[in-house]
């Protein structure tokens, strides 16, 4: 079955930076769009980027523009997402997803969540 794993969440200090990885396996990852969403806690789940199966498009919430970047390495099924400029408000635990259309907007699996949190 397909599973996607989450990894590299942790405590970090505002203005400080971290790695997130999603491993997928069970999926065929060369043609699956890969997302990350956060949840905070008390609040509902948010998009916060995404990338297209070739790698070639990416997109990102308007919150993390400019500050995280998403990329893929398909030798190792896993796509990253590099977060700098860390601010208390990216408090959440992440999640990835994956979907095999770029278009329909909706995710067929989910990770089970990393927790990052940034002390101010």
């Amino acid at each position: 079955q397909v599973q996607l794993e989450e990894s590299g969440g942790g405590l970090v200090q505002a203005g400080g930076s971290l790695r997130l990885s999603c491993a997928a396996s069970g999926l065929t990852f060369a043609t699956a769009t890969i997302g990350w969403f956060r949840q905070a806690p008390g609040k509902g789940r948010d998009f916060v980027a995404r990338i297209s199966s070739s790698g070639d498009f990416t997109e990102y919430a308007d919150s993390v523009n400019g500050r995280f970047a998403v990329s893929r390495d398909s030798a190792k099924n896993t796509v990253y997402l590099q977060m700098n400029s860390l601010k208390p408000e990216d408090t959440a635990v992440y999640f990835c997803a994956a979907t095999y259309s770029w278009l329909s907007g909706g995710y067929d699996y989910w990770g089970q969540g990393t927790q990052v949190t940034v002390s101010s």
